[in-house]
């Protein structure tokens, strides 16, 4: 009997996760309030499409920068603590952005340092969330789980930019980074309060440097991800026209911070909309289809927003681009998540967040610049354009999500034991595999040692090779190399079910009397005479 299928709200009917989702929800109310404020403030002290679609750009390049050290970070220390310093580091910077507002200080250039500022912020709290939400929830509600985050991003789109509006309207900007510092401060509260089990380990904890090697390694041997970053890349830098643009396009009409705020909450509806909609399709359709409709709605409601005349027409545009954008966005993210085992779940996400906000940036200033040369309008009409050839590109990459079973963690049979005391950073570790394979089934066996290398790669190996006797065609060498000892047995602990399952498949080949000889050699850190 197949295992139903969780609702979309299931999860918060769990503690830890409904704490956590709130101060989440108000995160992300900050997020969308500083982006309002931040873009209007600036269309009021220049005129330049530029400096203006560079708000957007200031805002997510420090994740581009950062991503990558974050999600690393999020890897090797306690998560509670540092989720919780993240929002301490916003409120700090709503509050500077608030007295300075305030003063009347505030120009165009400070205004853009602040938000990058700001976005450094981001580029630390999103990837420790990413991965603590598997943690708090099993696998079988994590698609649930992802949805509920997609929701209150999204929820916080409609009303974040309707409270900033309304306090632009009535108190000024500097109303808006002070209540941002409030909710970032009880954001700041909520995170503490979690009672974080910390995971026990017999081996010390990563080193920055190296976590970060390993986890753009997993990354780069693991093809689905391959595939899932470029795809991101390409709708980001695609979809980004409309929203950095969108303070000048709501200039057409009439120019008040409400139509600005309107619109942002209208593509809000549509994403939260979709938001509940979305884990349902996917039971019957595959992500490549959700993603296709996806950019397909994204790209029409784009070249509707180029030419419409009134806000009858720009309203509902807005909606269906931000059902769009959901559809596209979310179905990425949870494709990644699921194909990330947990110990590398933060770095993992930390790229995809990296690819996803380097394509903003990149869409940022690409279609800045061309609404500069020419229109507001021409430039969101021709990101609508680059639509078919984005479905044509996605089309070429197949993502396949592991199943259930595969990504259970199953550490390696064997501990390794040796016949001396060896230094936890003795090293490098070169382990040799001798195997006895029927010469004619040696392509098979290699296809699958293929197979072999990448998975070797993927959990932290720094080389490996393949040799066969020359003296003896039935005799096939593998060789690897750790960077120490502790990386060695780090390694051993990260298998799971489909590497055990690899493992199988390579041991069917062996034909010899004995199991294939395995030799750990440990550097002495000697030089040769």
């Amino acid at each position: 009997m197949a295992t139903p299928i969780p609702g979309t709200f299931a999860p918060l009917r769990q503690a830890v996760f409904r704490m956590l989702w709130l101060a989440w929800l108000a995160a992300n109310l900050t997020m969308w309030m500083n982006d309002v404020a931040a873009a209007w403030l600036m269309a009021e002290l220049t005129d330049s499409a530029t400096l203006v679609a560079l708000v957007q750009a200031a805002s997510t390049l420090p994740v581009f920068l950062l991503g990558l050290p974050s999600g690393a970070l999020a890897d090797i220390v306690d998560r509670r603590r540092y989720l919780a310093v993240t929002q301490l580091w916003i409120a700090c910077i709503a509050l500077v952005l608030a007295v300075l507002s305030l003063t009347g200080v505030l120009n165009a250039w400070t205004l853009l340092a602040l938000t990058f500022a700001n976005g450094i912020g981001l580029a630390m709290r999103w990837p420790v969330f990413a991965a603590i939400v598997p943690e708090v929830v099993s696998r079988q509600y994590l698609p649930a789980a992802l949805a509920l985050n997609a929701i209150s991003m999204n929820a916080s789109r409609v009303v974040g930019p309707i409270v900033a509006g309304a306090l632009l309207a009535s108190a000024g900007s500097a109303a808006v980074f002070a209540l941002n510092a409030l909710l970032s401060a009880a954001a700041f509260v909520i995170v503490l309060r979690w009672r974080r089990v910390p995971q026990a380990s017999t081996l010390p904890g990563e080193r920055l440097l190296g976590a970060m090697r390993v986890g753009l390694q997993f990354v780069r041997q693991t093809p689905a991800l391959r595939a899932l970053l470029l795809r991101a890349v390409m709708f980001f830098v695609q979809c980004t026209a409309l929203i950095a643009l969108l303070p000048l396009l709501a200039r057409r009409f009439d120019g008040s911070a409400g139509t600005f705020t309107l619109l942002l909450a209208a593509m809000g509806v549509g994403a939260v909309a979709a938001g509940v909609v979305v884990p349902g399709l996917r039971r019957r359709w595959s992500a490549q289809q959700v993603t296709a409709v996806g950019v397909v709605l994204y790209g029409a409601a784009s070249v509707t927003m180029a030419i419409a005349s009134n806000l009858w027409v720009a309203a509902p545009a807005m909606v269906a681009a931000g059902m769009g954008w959901l559809s596209t966005a979310n179905t990425l993210m949870v494709s990644a998540q699921l194909v990330l085992p947990n110990w590398v779940r933060a770095r993992g996400m930390a790229v995809m967040q990296v690819a996803t906000m380097g394509g903003t940036a990149t869409g940022a200033l690409l279609w800045g610049q061309v609404a500069t040369w020419s229109s507001v309008s021409v430039a969101v009409a021709a990101s609508a354009l680059v639509a078919p050839l984005l479905l044509l590109a996605m089309a070429r990459w197949t993502v396949r999500v592991p199943g259930d079973e595969e990504v259970q963690p199953s550490p390696a049979p064997v501990t390794p034991t040796a016949a001396f005391e060896v230094d936890p950073l003795a090293g490098p570790v070169l382990v040799t595999v001798e195997y006895d394979i029927d010469p004619e089934r040696a392509a098979e066996f290699m296809e699958i040692m293929e197979a072999t290398r990448q998975a070797r790669l993927r959990l932290g190996t720094l080389q490996w090779n393949l040799m066969r006797d020359s003296a003896d065609p039935s005799r096939f060498v593998e060789c690897f190399m750790d960077e120490n000892w502790t990386e060695h047995l780090r390694r051993l602990q990260r298998f799971t079910v489909a590497d055990k399952k690899l493992r199988e498949q390579r041991l069917s080949f062996h034909v010899g009397s004995e199991p294939p000889l395995v030799r750990r050699l440990i550097g002495t850190g000697s030089p040769l005479p």
